[in-house]
């Protein structure tokens, strides 16, 4: 049974979870958790930066402590002017799988030159 309730414990957090876009450059995840706590109970948010520069992506995630809340959230900022932007607010979709495919597979078709290509 304990389990169970894991599982649905877990269901119901990844159903609370918002993508929040178009999140102006200046931003904090302070900022972010203010906006959303006045919604309902935050229990977690986190800004998307990259990886080489350091710098924000322009999206984060939300999670709210219930899909109640995440609901009532979206309802009340989507749309809604942050920081000078309008956001965008959904609940937020499981990240999808990528292929392990060595990476640039289709790459080589753009390339120009190979075999078929010589000029004569």
């Amino acid at each position: 049974m304990a389990g169970r309730r894991a599982i649905q414990s877990t269901k119901e957090q990844m159903s609370a979870k918002l993508f929040v876009g178009n999140l102006s450059f200046n931003l904090t995840e302070n900022d972010l958790q203010d906006a959303f706590a006045a919604h309902g109970t935050v229990v977690e948010t986190n800004l998307m930066m990259d990886r080489e520069t350091g710098r924000p992506r322009g999206f984060g995630f939300v999670t709210m402590s219930t899909p109640n809340e995440a609901q009532k959230a979206m309802e009340a900022l989507n749309g809604r002017e942050l920081a000078g932007r309008a956001l965008t607010v959904n609940i937020a979709r499981p990240r999808e799988e990528r292929s392990g495919g060595g990476g640039g597979g289709g790459r080589r078709d753009f390339r120009g030159g190979g075999r078929g290509r010589e000029r004569y």
